[in-house]
């Protein structure tokens, strides 16, 4: 009766997916641990059953249950394996209900004890997990640059120390790369990843940001499936649901998933869950020709949001911008995009190229000095560069060429190699990409349908367990593992396609090499704008130039 409390319990209570199944187990290896007195069974007990009732929209006792189990652990259970286990199930609820204060409190007790730290797997999964929730804190709390470094050390720690694929820092640094636009790279990611519950969220986010709301809404529902009745999980997995149908067009299908998220977040009083719920209902309301009802419900929300969940009230902010925008109310779009320029002050984002553009169709904010203009563009045979009353004259380079087809067309990413022909020609039928190499190893048309196929595999493969066909199942796993290898293979660096030659690093390196000599050249001169110039081009494989509203200097081109 003893051992069958432990067997109740075997494994990652954040592996369970369904809330009520950990809940069953959980109670009964509570009750064998209180019949025996086994204060380590009974610790682990509590972790689960605590994350069960807060996936269940029981937050504040699953919470409480939580902070017993982490008394105990601190205290006299002494089974390092279910210790590391059980605050795996902690952090988990922390991540689910936001309650990343919470987590925080808990930190450096679970560190003294040595249930965090370095050293074995166990350790490292748990710390890794644990560095996750608190960066996904700084992600909501607007301090990006402070979640990027915490993620990129733990995910080298990680892989460092195990010799294995980082798994909770690569999910939440994939998230943040999504937000910040950088869509290929959070794909590299999360490739490999997207069988497992704790991913699907982050991917369905990709794939909407990508524009596909087939795909997007896909994986959403896939999750739904295997969450059951996880309120919290749910309810985010309903939004993006939303945001696909309207974008497919299918209001109907929109409109029963925000009834859903209402059902599903009834009563858990949830800051961010409601703000979710808020963005989905106005978008339906905008949608169905109802504008007025979407921007009154938007601007109630903003008003009542915590100042904790700034991001958040940024991009309600944004929303009712395009939301007066469509109505025609542009004076009204001005006053939102100065209250947005007056939040991202506060702020340490990166914005993608889309919501940069909508803000700089707006006024500047008011009692801000407007940002300094510059300008690059051609005089004869050669190129001036000009701001602040500075003039200064370049010779015509390719780095000058380079720069100026970047400036002209802001938040657009252009291969090196693309460069490189605008600027210098290619014969006529003459491929670049292909010249020195065997081409990429997948194009971009040929990953998109590796996704669908991947994520229809996903669905069947469920579909299968779920009717007993364990045989199909298997047959099907063996298909999308094979799928999923070779969409591994086709992504190099920064998740573009891989060239396996030079011709690419080629260009490459030539290009980044005069773009930042050119840089160089007009910073001398005009050093703010320089800065600027500096900052926001990027170049490598494939290069932008990625403006931010608060830049002191706007730059443009003229040829």
């Amino acid at each position: 009766m003893h051992r069958a409390g432990w067997v109740a319990l075997a494994g990652l209570g954040c592996d369970v997916d369904d809330p009520d199944e950990l809940f069953a187990r959980a109670e009964r290896a509570l009750a064998c641990a209180r019949a025996f007195g086994d204060v380590d069974l009974e610790a682990k007990a509590l972790a689960d059953g605590g994350l069960a009732r807060v996936q269940a929209g029981r937050i504040a006792e699953g919470m409480a249950m939580l902070d017993e189990a982490n008394a105990l652990w601190c205290g006299p259970a002494a089974n390092r394996g279910a210790a590391t286990m059980g605050v795996c199930s902690f952090f988990t609820a922390c991540y689910y209900a936001a309650d990343f204060e919470r987590a925080g409190w808990w930190v450096d007790d679970l560190r003294r004890v040595g249930i965090l730290g370095q050293g074995s797997l166990g350790p490292t999964f748990i710390t890794g997990h644990c560095e996750s929730v608190q960066a996904t804190a700084l992600i909501e709390l607007g301090r990006w640059s402070e979640a990027d470094a915490l993620l990129t050390r733990s995910l080298h720690t990680f892989e460092t120390a195990t010799g294995a694929a980082a798994w909770h820092p690569a999910i939440a640094l994939a998230d943040l790369r999504t937000r910040e636009g950088r869509l290929a790279e959070a794909e590299t990611l999360l490739l490999g990843k997207d069988a497992h519950l704790q991913a699907l969220l982050p991917t369905a986010r990709l794939h909407l940001a990508r524009g596909d709301a087939g795909l997007a809404a896909a994986t959403a529902r896939r999750g739904l499936r295997l969450v059951g009745a996880d309120r919290l999980r749910g309810t985010d997995l309903l939004s993006i649901v939303v945001e696909a149908e309207v974008a497919a067009g299918d209001l109907l299908a929109a409109a029963d998933a925000c009834r859903e998220m209402a059902d599903r977040g009834l009563g858990l009083g949830e800051p961010a869950l409601a703000a979710r719920a808020t963005r989905a209902n106005a978008l339906v309301l905008a949608a169905g020709g109802q504008p007025a009802d979407a921007i009154s419900l938007v601007e109630n929300t903003v008003d009542a949001l915590e100042a904790r969940l700034a991001v958040q009230r940024l991009m309600l902010t944004l929303d009712l911008i395009t939301l007066h925008e469509r109505a025609g109310n542009r004076a009204a779009a001005d006053v939102e995009a100065r209250r947005a320029r007056s939040m991202l002050t506060g702020l340490d984002i990166t914005l993608p190229p889309t919501a940069r553009s909508l803000l700089d169709r707006y006024a500047e904010l008011t009692g801000a000095p407007p940002p300094e203009a510059a300008r690059l563009y051609r005089d004869g045979d050669t190129w001036l560069a000009a701001s602040a009353g500075v003039v200064v004259r370049l010779r015509t380079t390719k780095g000058v060429r380079y720069l100026a087809e970047l400036l002209g067309a802001p938040g657009c990413e252009k291969h090196a190699l693309d460069l490189v022909d605008r600027v210098e020609g290619v014969a006529e039928g003459l491929d670049r990409r292909r010249l020195g190499s065997a081409g990429e190893v997948a194009d971009v048309a040929a990953r998109s349908a590796y996704r669908s196929r991947v994520e229809a595999l996903r669905t069947a493969i469920g579909d299968a367990l779920a009717a007993g066909e364990d045989d199909r199942a298997a047959t099907l796993e063996d298909e999308c593992a094979a799928l999923t290898t070779e969409l591994l293979t086709a992504f190099g660096l920064g998740g573009r396609g891989r060239l396996v030659a030079s011709a690419a690093e080629r260009a490459r390196l030539n290009v980044t090499r005069a773009v930042r000599t050119t840089i160089e050249r007009i910073g001398e001169a005009l050093p703010e704008a320089g800065r600027v110039l500096d900052q926001r081009i990027r170049t490598g494989l494939y290069c932008a130039f990625e403006p931010d509203p608060g830049d002191a200097v706007r730059w443009s081109v003229h040829s």
